[in-house]
C-alpha cells in the first residue's frame, strides 16, 4: 500500500474529529493525524483524487504532498 501526505486545513480536535468520521467510512485505509502540523498520511491503493476529494468532504481546504 502507498503512504500519501496531505495538508489539511485543520485548526481543532472538532476537524480532525470530522477528518476521522469520513477516513472511516473508507474500506482499506489506515491513516495517521498530526493536527499541529495539520498533515494527514493515509495508507491506501485507492487513486490520489479519490483520497483528496474525499477529505474535502469535510469542509477544509486540502493540498496532496506526496507519497511517503
Amino acid at each position: 500500500m502507498t503512504k500519501h501526505e496531505f495538508e489539511v486545513a485543520m485548526t481543532c480536535e472538532g476537524c480532525s474529529g470530522a477528518v476521522t468520521r469520513i477516513l472511516n467510512k473508507v474500506e482499506g485505509v489506515k491513516f495517521e493525524i498530526d493536527l499541529p502540523k495539520k498533515l494527514v498520511w493515509i495508507e491506501s491503493d485507492k487513486d490520489v483524487n479519490f483520497l483528496k476529494e474525499t477529505l474535502e468532504k469535510c469542509g477544509k481546504e486540502v493540498k496532496y504532498n506526496g507519497t511517503k
